[in-house]
């Protein structure tokens, strides 16, 4: 019924009838082809990375998929709770923001930590428990999957 209802206002020009009813196939074709390992998930939400190289530096590229939408313009840390000790990696950029999806519902979001060559031997090592994504005054907490 509802839907009903939305296509007249669509049709008289409504814009936020329209974007109820768009059909968003661009973001879901990326949440469907993630590259990289899915490292850590949970209720919450799933992440998965990449590691780059470029000019020498290494980079930590991470796909967070979550309900959570994601938007913060001060930046993020990632921190994997490690089996003895913890390290935490902060986003290379200040302004995140997730994509939305409204086929699936769901937030996909792009960041890039720095990192160097012992935290990329700690993650494919699995020397960690689970990971938690802060940014503003909330977090995402994932497990090792």
């Amino acid at each position: 019924m509802l839907k009903k209802v939305d296509k007249v206002l669509a049709a008289l020009g409504n814009i936020k009838a329209m974007e109820r009813l768009h059909v968003d196939t661009f973001t879901e074709n990326m949440i469907s082809d993630i590259d990289g390992d899915k490292i850590a998930e949970s209720r919450e939400g799933q992440l998965y990375i990449t590691i780059e190289e470029l000019n020498g530096y290494l980079f930590l590229e991470t796909v967070i998929l979550s309900g959570i939408n994601i938007k913060t313009f001060k930046g993020g840390t990632l921190t994997f709770f490690g089996v003895e000790e913890d390290f935490v990696l902060k986003s290379d950029t200040k302004e995140i923001e997730s994509d939305y999806s409204n086929v699936s519902n769901r937030f996909i979001t792009k960041i890039t930590f720095d990192i160097n060559q012992k935290e990329i031997e700690r993650i494919e090592n699995r020397d960690y428990k689970g990971v938690r994504f802060n940014f503003k005054k909330k977090s995402l907490t994932l497990n090792m999957v």
